[in-house]
């Protein structure tokens, strides 16, 4: 964009340095205050200052542009550096969450050890009941159906 505007503007300055070239080359008295220019080309000078404007103006945009492309690019880095560092805390919370659970459940297996063996022998006892039960009523069945006829 920057790029076309400045073709733009120097094609324009070139198109009316060439439709009034006996203007721009007609010869006028120059002071600069401390030095006075005779016969100088006023209005040549004034379009050669005119281009220079304009280039300087592209040239500075171009490195505000840049500056800009620099700025983002370095709070880019900055953020991924911010989310590795979060995700690394992140990381090591749950490292020392998961430490604490397997912590807490080791010591809820030990307090549990004792009463552990306990349950585990109640509950083979029960299976080996039901297991009884469920075979003392299949007999009764047989028993009456075959009686019953």
């Amino acid at each position: 964009m920057r790029t076309t505007v400045l073709i733009i503007m120097l094609a324009l300055l070139a198109i009316f340095a060439m439709l009034n070239t006996n203007s721009l080359m007609f010869p006028h008295t120059l002071s600069l205050g401390f030095v006075t220019y005779r016969q100088v080309p006023i209005g040549l000078i004034l379009l050669i200052v005119a281009a220079v404007c304009t280039l300087l103006f592209y040239f500075w945009a171009g490195i505000t542009g840049l500056r800009a492309q620099a700025d983002s690019a370095k709070l880019l880095r900055d953020m991924e550096a911010l989310r590795v560092s979060l995700d690394q805390q992140e990381g090591n919370r749950f490292a020392l969450l998961q430490s604490h659970m397997d912590e807490r459940f080791g010591v809820l297996e030990g307090a549990r050890g004792g009463a552990g063996a306990d349950v585990s022998a109640l509950a083979s006892r029960v299976d080996a009941l039901q297991k009884d039960m469920n075979l003392q009523l299949a007999q009764m069945d047989d028993y009456l159906k075959s009686k019953l006829g």
